[in-house]
């Protein structure tokens, strides 16, 4: 990344913070007027962790910090950034119905109330206080249980009858870092395993962190067994956190990378093609990364369907003009904490669940860990078990 495109990023998340803090002191301190000790508290947290919280992630990604050390304080802030986005989008509606209450006030023409005015602010500040301390709740117990087992059929046309009743298990998002580590790899693959997959289909978002740092905890992988092959293609993350390393290490540990390319699948005598591209972030820390289906598909023969692992599904315009039967991606977490996947609908065509473009099927996984807040509200984790079917 550049560091023009670095220092625009920045500024957008240092405005942003320090906006959204500002919003929740307006909101839950000043208006509703505590007692000055707790006022100015609160004041000085809210300081506090608006500084450190962009803070923290530009000097963990600049200074070398032990896991040990890291951990810990990554807990806290991204328990923070959660809570901080529950309580924004609580306060929203509410400040719309406190808005409409001061239109009532100003054009029925009735006297200005400072009382009233208060006892609504502080009915409102504890009701969104709540509110949002439960929406959190929640979404720490969400991820702290066992990730579900999510069974989709998916019908494909032109599907060999050999190939009827293929598994694939799909992983996506995981995020191994700061508050994802060994045990939870190990739990999936184990998980994985105790469903007999024909493939394993890794779709990118795998980790959060140099391979100095996270390598070991990703030891696991090689213990997954399918009947042919574990499969993976980079996402946005991968590059983030040096993209030629982890490729490198990956196929240290037994999966196969599929960066613009295909392979094969046999079985009973007929074949599909399965094929992978890269996340469309690569060309920014490389020359040599990008998604480029036009290569990954040359010289196929049509006559066979595709498999395509394509980290974000924005992909599936360019992969129905090119025929391909099925789409796996990711990225989008399903919005993770509620309301945010309608965001996510502004940038991609699709948040999470089983769709179709013209004759494409897409699968996009809500993700199998999560990114930042250990949190998910309405929009569980999942390890996907997709069975083929002939169409």
């Amino acid at each position: 990344m550049s560091l023009t495109r670095l220092a625009i990023f920045l500024t957008i998340v240092l405005t942003v913070s320090s906006a959204i803090h500002y919003y929740l002191w307006a909101r839950l301190v000043r208006d509703v007027a505590w007692p000055l000790a707790t006022h100015r508290g609160l004041t000085v947290l809210l300081i506090s962790l608006a500084v450190l919280l962009p803070a923290s992630f530009i000097l963990m990604r600049v200074i070398p910090v032990s896991r040990a050390v890291l951990s810990p304080i990554s807990w806290v802030l991204y328990t923070w950034m959660g809570l901080m986005f529950c309580l924004f989008v609580l306060l929203i509606p509410a400040d719309f119905v406190r808005f409409v209450g001061w239109l009532i006030e100003r054009f029925s023409g009735a006297p200005v109330d400072p009382a009233r005015r208060l006892f609504l602010a502080r009915l409102f500040g504890g009701a969104v206080g709540l509110g949002g301390l439960a929406m959190a709740g929640w979404g720490l117990y969400a991820v702290s249980r066992p990730v579900a087992i999510k069974r989709v059929d998916v019908a494909i046309a032109d599907l060999p009858a050999a190939f009827a009743g293929f598994r694939i298990v799909q992983l996506s998002d995981i995020h191994v870092g700061p508050t994802i580590g060994k045990d939870f790899i190990e739990q999936l693959v184990a998980s994985t395993n105790a469903l007999q997959p024909d493939i394993v289909a890794i779709t990118g978002d795998l980790v959060d962190g140099s391979v100095a740092n996270l390598g070991k905890f990703l030891g696991p992988l090689r213990d997954l067994k399918t009947k042919h092959g574990v499969y993976f293609v980079t996402g946005n993350h991968e590059y983030f956190s040096g993209a030629d390393e982890w490729i490198a290490h990956l196929r240290g540990l037994g999966v196969t990378v599929l960066r613009n390319e295909r392979v094969t699948l046999e079985r009973g005598g007929a074949a599909i093609d399965l094929a992978g591209i890269d996340d469309p972030t690569g060309p920014s820390f490389g020359r040599d990364h990008g998604p480029d289906l036009t290569r990954a598909l040359a010289g196929r023969d049509p006559a066979r369907p595709v498999i395509l692992l394509a980290h974000q599904p924005k992909a599936i315009r360019e992969a129905a003009d090119h025929g391909v039967a099925l789409q796996l991606s990711g990225h989008t977490h399903g919005g993770q904490i509620f309301p945010f996947n309608f965001l996510v609908k502004l940038q991609q065509p699709f948040v999470a669940g089983l769709h179709r473009l013209r004759d494409t099927m897409i699968y996009v996984s809500p993700g199998t860990g999560y990114w930042g807040p250990p949190m998910r509200v309405g929009a569980p984790a999942e390890i996907t078990d997709i069975t083929l079917r002939v169409a």
